[in-house]
C-alpha cells in the first residue's frame, strides 16, 4: 500500500513539475513556491465547482451571476498553461490571487450577500500568499489586495444592498458544500505542502551525507598525498643507502673476475652470477625510484627532436643479440620516414624494456617490430609469439604490486610488474598511452601511441589519450 501511493504521489509531482519552467527550477525556494501555486490551480477549480455545481441545482437554472462566477473559477486552469510558457511567475500569482477574491466576493454578492457560505474561502487566502509568494513585499501587496477588495465590496453593499437570489434554507445547504469544500481545499494544500517539506528534509539530508562523504574523501586524499610523499621520500632515501654497498659488491666481484684462474669455470660461474645479480638489483632500485618520483609528480621532461626510423633501428640492434640468443627471429618491418620530439631517453627506455620483456618470455619464436607515424601520431608495436599473459591478470598489468594466479601468468607478471607500470606511467607523462593485448600461449601485442610534438601542458593533465584496449 505505501509503495503504491508512493508511486501516486511520484506521479503526481512529475505531472506538477511538467509544468515547472526550467529558469525556475533553479532556486529551491522558488521551486516549492510554484509547485504549490501549480498544484492550487490544477486541482483547486475542481473543488471551486462544487459550489457552483450546488448553486445550479438549487436555483434550477443558470443566470448571468452564475455564468460570471462559473467562468471566473475555469480561469484558474490557464494559470498553469501561461506559467509553462512565459515564466511570469509573481505577476501570475497576484492575478491570481485577485480573480480568487473576485469569485468570494462575487459569490457572496451574488448569494447571501454578508452571511454567504463563500464567506469562509477568504481565509484561504492569506494562506495562498504565504505558499505562493515567500518575499516580503509581495505578501504586503497580498494584504493591499485583501484590504482593497473587502474596501470595495461593503462599499458596494452600502450603495445596491445584496441580491435576494437564493432562499435562506438553500443557503443552508450551500454553506455544508461550501464548508465541506474549503476544508478538503486547506487540507490538500496542506498535505501537499507537508509531501514538499518532507521531500526538500530528504534531499537536504542527502546533500548533508553527501557532504559528510565529500569531506572524508578529502581526508582520505590529503592522507594518502602524505602517505604518498613519505613513501617517495623513503624511498629515495634508501635507494641510494642500498645503491652505495650494491656498487661495492658489483665492484669486488668484477676484480675477482679478472684476478681469478680461468680453469675455475665454477667459480667464475659463481662470481658471474654475484656481478649479474648486483646488476639486476640496481636496475630494480632505479624502477622504483623513478615510479616514486613519477607517482609524487616529480618527474620532468627533456624534449628533443630525432627521427623515428634511425632511433628505432639503433634499438632493435642493440636488443638483436639478446633476442637471438633464444633462438628468436627478430623482424624489424619498413619503417616510416619522419621525425617527432619529445624524451628521447624515457621513450629509450620503454621501448628496451618491452624487447626484453619480449625475448625473455619467447623462445623459438618470433618478435616483430613496427612503427606507424600518422595524424601526429607514432605508434610503436611489439608483437611475440611468447607464453602471453592470462586475461585475467589483464586488469592489474599496470599496477606495481599484485598476486599470483598461476604458473605462467605468475612468472610473467612477477618479472614485468615494475617494467611495465613504469613505461605506461612514462606514456602517460609524454601524453601518450600504452596498450597490451595477449593471450595465453600464443603472445602479447604491446603499443606505444605518442604525440609526434608535444602536449600543452592543460591537455597532459588531463591524461593524454585515452587507453583503448586492443583486439587479442
Amino acid at each position: 500500500m505505501g509503495q503504491r501511493l508512493n508511486h501516486y504521489v511520484e506521479r503526481l509531482n512529475a505531472t506538477v513539475d511538467w509544468f515547472v519552467p526550467e529558469k525556475l527550477k533553479q532556486t529551491p525556494g522558488m521551486l516549492q513556491a510554484v509547485r504549490m501555486f501549480l498544484f492550487s490551480h490544477l486541482f483547486g477549480p475542481i473543488l471551486g465547482h462544487t459550489i457552483t455545481l450546488s448553486m445550479l441545482f438549487l436555483r434550477g437554472g443558470a443566470d448571468a451571476a452564475w455564468w460570471v462566477l462559473f467562468i471566473a473559477i475555469t480561469a484558474f486552469w490557464p494559470f498553469a498553461f501561461v506559467l509553462r510558457l512565459t515564466g511570469w511567475y509573481v505577476p501570475l500569482s497576484l492575478l491570481s490571487i485577485q480573480n480568487l477574491m473576485f469569485c468570494i466576493f462575487w459569490g457572496c454578492y451574488q448569494y447571501g450577500g454578508i452571511s454567504s457560505p463563500i464567506m469562509p474561502w477568504l481565509v484561504t487566502v492569506p494562506l495562498l500568499g504565504f505558499f505562493y509568494l515567500p518575499g516580503r513585499s509581495t505578501r504586503i501587496a497580498v494584504c493591499l489586495l485583501i484590504v482593497a477588495n473587502l474596501g470595495l465590496f461593503y462599499g458596494l453593499y452600502d450603495v445596491y444592498g445584496f441580491h435576494k437570489t437564493v432562499a435562506a434554507e438553500s443557503l443552508v445547504i450551500l454553506g455544508l458544500v461550501s464548508t465541506f469544500s474549503a476544508s478538503a481545499y486547506v487540507s490538500m494544500m496542506a498535505l501537499y505542502f507537508a509531501n514538499i517539506v518532507y521531500s526538500q528534509g530528504e534531499l537536504e539530508r542527502e546533500i548533508g551525507q553527501h557532504q559528510a562523504t565529500e569531506r572524508r574523501l578529502r581526508n582520505a586524499a590529503a592522507q594518502a598525498r602524505r602517505a604518498l610523499a613519505a613513501k617517495s621520500d623513503f624511498l629515495a632515501k634508501m635507494s641510494h643507502e642500498l645503491k652505495n654497498p650494491l656498487n661495492a659488491v658489483i665492484g669486488y666481484s668484477e676484480i675477482l673476475i679478472e684476478d681469478s684462474d680461468e680453469a675455475d669455470l665454477q667459480k667464475r660461474r659463481d662470481l658471474d652470477t654475484i656481478r649479474d645479480a648486483g646488476h639486476q638489483l640496481l636496475r630494480l632500485i632505479d624502477t622504483l625510484l623513478e615510479l616514486s618520483r613519477l607517482e609524487a609528480g616529480k618527474a620532468e621532461l627533456r624534449v628533443e627532436e630525432f627521427d623515428v626510423a634511425d632511433f628505432v633501428e639503433q634499438l632493435v640492434a642493440r636488443a638483436r643479440p639478446s633476442v637471438t640468443a633464444r633462438g628468436n627471429e627478430l623482424i624489424l618491418q619498413a619503417l616510416p620516414p619522419g621525425r617527432m620530439a619529445c624524451d628521447m631517453q624515457k621513450l629509450e627506455r620503454v621501448v628496451e624494456g618491452l624487447l626484453s620483456n619480449a625475448a625473455k618470455f619467447t623462445q623459438n619464436g618470433r618478435i616483430t617490430v613496427s612503427a606507424l607515424i600518422q595524424r601526429g601520431t607514432c605508434t610503436l608495436s611489439i608483437q611475440d609469439t611468447g607464453v602471453g599473459i592470462g586475461q585475467e591478470r589483464m586488469a592489474n598489468l599496470f599496477e606495481t604490486m599484485g598476486t599470483s594466479a598461476d604458473e605462467t601468468s605468475s612468472k610473467y607478471d612477477d618479472e614485468v610488474r615494475l617494467g611495465l607500470p613504469l613505461a605506461y606511467r612514462y606514456c602517460r607523462l609524454m601524453g601518450g598511452h600504452l596498450s597490451v593485448a595477449s593471450q595465453l600461449g600464443r603472445g602479447s601485442t604491446v603499443v606505444v601511441s605518442l604525440p609526434t610534438q608535444p602536449r600543452r601542458a592543460e591537455e597532459q593533465a588531463d591524461g593524454g589519450i585515452e587507453d583503448l584496449p586492443l583486439a587479442a
